[in-house]
């Protein structure tokens, strides 16, 4: 897990929040180390893991929003069968004090600190020049990595299977969603943080589209898919998915091959999306098609990982 400022400065926009990490775990836990959680006096977002250790983690954050750390012993303090215990920080953010988050790494006391530990700067020292990968706390100090740039996922379409796959992958703190349609009545109430773009033709909306983009096409008509297929192909892309049976990959096949496409290009739209054995449903699609993406951005993520330790080395 990672600070991503960017996702922090849109919540801000909802005013100063709580920002509750779990920071260090032992023994069995309900989330892993890196899970965060936002908490403002009327709603939360995000999740430790449920159960009594978030209800109390959103009470002892409203009523004592202060910067500090606790350890909590699962059994014995909230009567929780995990048996393990937690470490969790709370940090009250705002908008202000998220825009002088920068660098690689983002390291701050979790309490009142002069000076940087030495051991604190030699981890850092070890992030910077070898690529190592520092913990969470040293010395009551958090240490957190900045997240990369959001991978930009567009979706066209905002029918039953769009809806799906909106609301299935809106929450996943990596991806910047945007959602294109036709009009702003096709468009339910938006989840936070997903971008509505709209045209009364969508291709339009196709130069818009950054060329590292990934994309879905779940549109109404195949007139329309076939068209944003043709220019995706031409514009660039990191991944696209088309919605349909193997029939219509194959003649769709036949016909980007008589717009000039040649067959290493097509080959890399993929059609059907997901996992066709889960189903037909809307949300069996979502599910799948999130599965296949997830697995690919934590491979390009393993990739780069690996290229960066390798110019490090």
């Amino acid at each position: 897990m990672s600070l991503d400022p960017a996702y922090l400065a849109r919540a801000a926009a909802h005013g100063p929040f709580v920002r509750v990490l779990v920071a260090a775990v032992q023994g069995s836990t309900p989330r892993e180390a890196g899970a965060e959680m936002l908490v403002w006096p009327d709603r939360t977002e995000g999740t430790i893991g449920g159960g009594q250790l978030e209800f109390e983690a959103i009470a002892r954050a409203r009523a004592n929003p202060v910067t500090r750390l606790e350890r909590i012993p699962l059994g014995p303090a909230m009567g929780q069968c995990c048996g393990g215990a937690v470490t969790l920080t709370y940090e009250p953010m705002d908008a202000a004090g998220i825009a002088q988050i920068d660098g690689t790494h983002h390291a701050r006391p979790l309490g009142n600190a002069s000076e940087m530990p030495l051991a604190v700067r030699r981890a850092l020292a070890r992030a910077r020049d070898r690529g190592e990968t520092p913990p969470l706390l040293i010395e009551n100090w958090l240490i957190e990595p900045i997240a990369p740039a959001r991978q930009s996922l567009w979706v066209w379409g905002a029918g039953h299977v769009g809806r799906a796959v909106v609301g299935t992958l809106a929450p996943l703190p990596d991806l910047a969603l945007s959602w294109l349609d036709t009009g702003a009545d096709r468009f339910p109430a938006l989840p936070h943080g997903v971008t509505p773009m709209i045209a009364e033709n969508p291709v339009h909306l196709v130069t818009l589209a950054p060329h590292d983009a990934h994309h879905l096409i779940l549109t109404y008509s195949h007139a329309l898919d076939l068209e944003l297929c043709h220019r995706l192909l031409d514009h660039g892309f990191a991944s696209c998915g088309l919605i349909g049976s193997a029939t219509k990959w194959a003649r769709f096949r036949k016909r980007l091959s008589l717009l000039g496409h040649s067959d290493a290009q097509i080959s890399r739209i993929a059609c059907p999306i997901g996992y066709p054995t889960l189903g037909k449903h809307p949300q069996a699609i979502a599910i799948g098609v999130g599965a296949a993406l997830l697995r690919e951005l934590s491979a390009t993520r393993a990739r780069r990982a690996s290229q960066k330790k390798d110019r490090a080395g």
